[in-house]
């Protein structure tokens, strides 16, 4: 027996390994089809498994289970997002009958009244419920701007200690209706950042608004000279568990008043994640703080 006998039989036995090898792959991918197949149709949190001593199939398996895991994770957010939006525009939608029955009341009593004082006050009522149908109104219209917030912003250089001062300045009236004396720390140094000019006066008057309607009478804003923002007040309406969801875009409080949902504090936190910032909230001795990086 010669060395090419010796060969050949080596080239035999490689050659059987590399079948058995081949085989017992394809069986391992056709498991791993079926196990997928499974997974998929049956709505199943189960993840795909082998037994092999590959890298390779290894890598593309658990490749496939990340991406199973972020499959479902996004199947999840979009159900009880969907639960969430369909519950919220219920709700609204109920709201607004009672302001709207109260309405018509009024009118048909005003035609039937030929006291003018009474016919005055029934008036005064019917602008109050009207008031109460402009603001479910605008929260209804509120799920309609959170589908355009995802647009591509037109940046430019923008001073942001003069967005800010400008849009507090809008609001100088409404903190006066609601006896808000605001505390303002606006550091001298400007500071220049590329953003949307538009979508940074947005994000500072949705968290105005929020502050306007569940201060405590207070209201301190703070720009330092590292760009960070800090809006703070006292609101005895929310707790800790409510402040850790209040980015929620479904997410709805109680203000004595009615419903009022918290778009406004989800939009802000969409623009500014746009704008390459990032925005935080937390709740300590019953402040309310609303912190922003851009």
């Amino acid at each position: 027996m010669g060395v090419w006998f010796y060969l050949f039989l080596a080239m035999i036995v490689v050659s059987i390994v590399l079948f058995v090898k081949i085989i017992i792959t394809k069986i391992e991918i056709k498991n791993i089809e079926k196990s997928f197949s499974e997974i998929i149709n049956l709505d199943t949190n189960n993840l795909i498994t082998v037994k092999t001593g590959s890298k390779d199939i290894n890598k593309l398996v658990n490749s496939l289970n990340k991406n199973l895991k972020n499959l479902r994770k996004l199947e999840l957010e979009y159900r009880n997002g969907n639960s969430e939006l369909k519950s919220s525009i219920t709700n609204i939608s109920h709201d607004m009958r009672t302001p709207l029955t109260a309405i018509s009341g009024y009118i048909d009593l005003i035609k039937d009244e030929k006291n003018d004082i009474k016919k005055k006050e029934y008036l005064e009522i019917i602008e109050r419920k009207t008031n109460d149908l402009i603001y479910l109104t605008e929260n209804l219209f509120d799920f309609a701007k959170t589908v355009d917030v995802g647009e591509k912003l037109e940046k430019e250089n923008c001073i942001i200690n003069e967005i800010l001062e400008e849009t507090l300045a809008n609001y100088y009236t409404i903190f006066k209706e609601k006896n808000i004396i605001p505390e303002i720390d606006i550091c001298e140094e400007k500071i220049y950042r590329n953003v949307n000019k538009n979508s940074i006066i947005r994000i500072f008057e949705n968290i105005l608004s929020n502050a306007s309607k569940y201060s405590d009478g207070d209201l301190k804003i703070k720009l330092d000279k590292t760009g960070r923002i800090t809006f703070s007040n006292k609101a005895s309406l929310l707790d800790l568990a409510s402040v850790q969801r209040i980015f929620n875009r479904y997410f709805t409080l109680e203000n004595g008043k009615g419903k009022s949902n918290g778009l406004g504090l989800s939009i802000a936190k969409q623009l500014v994640e746009l704008n390459k910032g990032k925005i935080f909230a937390n709740y300590i001795n019953n402040n309310l703080i609303i912190e922003i990086e851009i």
